[in-house]
């Protein structure tokens, strides 16, 4: 019976030292929570006929739907934000560019600091009517500068 409680001792040890392994090497539940992103540019533009342009990159898989990237500016009233354009996006996987483009109605933005928010959202057909769905979304404190 040694030799019985001996191996039965080792696969009990051998079981809580998986049990206790990090799970760092496990795979995602959701890979597309990994591989997709949306950036905002540090620095807009604002042009002196109020127009504002702000970029940055961003990253999505799969979709059955059009995606695009929006972007909104707040800059006093963090409360309040203006939508500046959309740029229509490809879910291939790869990191692209978005340049937005747009002149908020009935404010005047100025340059200097500004949050912007950008995202990535697909019109996913479900019915008759298409659903958003969200891909990613990111906050950014930006500089817009005159130009």
């Amino acid at each position: 019976m040694p030799v019985r409680s001996a191996a039965l001792a080792t696969a009990a040890g051998a079981a809580l030292l998986l049990l206790t392994a990090p799970a760092a090497t496990a795979a995602p539940h959701d890979a597309r929570l990994v591989a997709e992103s949306v950036t905002v540019d540090p620095t807009g533009r604002i042009a002196a006929d109020g127009s504002i342009t702000l970029s940055g990159t961003y990253r999505c898989t799969g979709s059955t739907g059009p995606v695009f990237v929006s972007s909104t500016v707040s800059q006093s009233d963090p409360s309040v934000r203006y939508g500046v354009g959309g740029t229509r996006a490809v879910c291939d996987g790869l990191e692209h560019r978005w340049v937005n483009t747009g002149t908020p109605d009935t404010v005047v933005l100025k340059p200097g600091a500004a949050h912007v928010e950008a995202t990535l959202m697909e019109l996913r057909p479900m019915g008759i009517v298409p659903l958003p769905s969200f891909h990613a979304r990111q906050g950014q404190d930006v500089t817009l500068a005159a130009g």
